[in-house]
């Protein structure tokens, strides 16, 4: 992309804009009633406890946007847009807009922290800390990822591979896609406690959890379970500093057998770390929300894999959107 007109920097310095009307309306929780019925600023004002004034501009913006409909001073979710906008559907992807509305504050602190002036805080991957919100959440990157996960899947190739262990593998949407390639493999989904219950009903209703083990504990602190010929690290290493994926490398190969392999899915930047595109700003979410982590080379994980132990490592693919892989083998 080019910015060789001031138009152009000026309309990136504004893109902002949009996406806080969006942020906003998920606070509110608009898009929620309005699936249900159209209504009228008044009506809404009223039920949401805002000021007329500012809800209607809110909800005109929302509706030049095409994220409502307005027809006759009443507004109204889109039918086709109302599973995923409304709160309670289980197609909702609010939750992930929340925890974008969250990682706005974090990010007002980006000129502190580039300046060193302002502590970078932990990274706020409970989206929020409380159970309902975490498992809110973790549904919502179901819905967003089942359909890449078929991809990734399928890009690995696991037909061969008999044991899978899926680290911080969240409520299974990544166990669900391998098992469902390859009929004959097992499982262990390995993630921290208060996740383990959301990947078990998950797993329940996809009627797999008897060719799963669901194994509680803390990658950073924790041993992995061991005896598996296929790992995966799935949007792992970029919350870690290198330090810290060292010595996860380390944990995945006590956990494999002798010939077994991992594959590792996050953005696989380019040597000058300006391609993926996508990779270079989400750097900056990790710059602002982790005390250490950020989106590395194939050169720098190829090389923290070999020293862990690993030969053969090569770039699966290449990716612009969190879907760069990278495989490694544990020497037979």
């Amino acid at each position: 992309m080019s910015y060789d007109t001031p138009e152009a920097v000026l309309r990136l310095a504004r893109q902002f804009m949009e996406s806080r009307i969006l942020l906003t309306a998920a606070e509110l929780d608009l898009f929620t009633p309005l699936a249900e019925t159209a209504q009228t600023a008044e009506g809404l004002s009223g039920m949401l406890h805002c000021d007329l004034r500012a809800l209607t501009v809110l909800l005109d913006a929302l509706a030049a946007m095409g994220l409502l409909e307005k027809q006759d001073g009443a507004y109204r979710t889109p039918p086709a847009a109302a599973p995923f906008l409304s709160g309670g559907s289980p197609r909702s992807v609010i939750p992930m807009v929340l925890h974008a509305a969250h990682l706005w504050e974090s990010w007002s602190g980006l000129t502190p922290a580039v300046r060193a002036t302002g502590p970078q805080e932990a990274l706020a991957s409970d989206a929020g800390g409380r159970f309902d919100e975490l498992s809110a959440f973790i549904g919502a990157m179901h819905v967003v990822g089942l359909p890449l996960a078929e991809k990734i899947v399928a890009a690995i190739g696991p037909e061969a591979a008999e044991s899978l262990l899926d680290v911080g593998g969240a409520s299974g949407t990544y166990t669900i896609a391998f098992l469902g390639a390859a009929p004959g493999m097992t499982a262990t989904l390995f993630d921290r406690p208060e996740v383990i219950p959301m990947a078990r009903r998950r797993l329940a209703d996809a009627g797999l959890l008897g060719r799963v083990r669901l194994a509680a504990g803390n990658f950073y602190r924790d041993e992995l379970p061991a005896g598996h010929d296929l790992a995966l690290l799935s949007a792992i290493i970029h919350q870690g500093s290198p330090q810290d994926n060292r010595e996860l490398f380390r944990k995945v190969f006590r956990a494999l057998v002798p010939g077994g392999r991992v594959v590792i899915r996050d953005h696989i930047m380019d040597p000058d770390r300006t391609q993926p595109r996508d990779g270079a700003v989400f750097a900056v979410n990790m710059l602002v929300n982790t005390k250490g982590g950020s989106t590395y080379t194939f050169e720098e994980v190829r090389d923290w894999l070999e020293a862990a132990g690993f030969t053969g490592v090569r770039l699966l693919q290449k990716g612009h959107r969190m879907d760069g892989l990278v495989e490694a083998l544990k020497p037979r």
